[in-house]
C-alpha cells in the first residue's frame, strides 16, 4: 500500500475537493499548515504572510489555521513539495495556504 506522499509525488492527477479532505483524513496525525497571504480587510486585498509549517489538528485543518476554502468551483487546488514537506496548496479569493505532511 502505497503513503499518501508516495501518490502525491507519483501522480499528475488534478487534485480536487475530495483529494485533499481524503489527504487531511489519511494523515490527521502528521498534518503541517503554512498560510502564505490572507484577506485583509483594512486594505481590501489579499496580503503576503510571513509564516512557517505549524502542526495542525485535522478538526481545525480547514478555516482556522490558514486555508480557507470558499466553494463555487472558486477553490484551486495544486500539489506542493519543498525539501522538507509535501501536499497541496489552497489558494482563493480569502488567500493561500498549504496543507503538508513532513517527507
Amino acid at each position: 500500500m502505497q503513503t499518501t506522499t508516495e501518490t502525491l509525488t507519483e501522480t499528475k492527477k488534478k487534485i480536487t475537493l475530495a483529494t485533499l479532505k481524503s489527504f487531511i483524513r489519511k494523515n490527521a496525525d502528521s498534518l503541517f499548515c503554512k498560510t502564505r497571504s490572507r484577506f485583509d480587510g483594512m486594505t481590501d486585498s489579499i496580503e503576503q504572510v510571513e509564516d512557517f509549517f505549524g502542526r495542525v489538528s485535522p478538526e481545525k485543518a480547514i478555516g482556522l489555521q490558514g486555508v480557507y476554502l470558499v466553494g463555487s468551483s472558486r477553490d484551486r487546488f495544486r500539489h506542493f513539495e519543498d525539501e522538507s514537506f509535501v501536499g497541496i496548496e489552497v489558494s482563493n479569493c480569502c488567500g493561500r495556504g498549504i496543507l503538508a505532511v513532513k517527507k
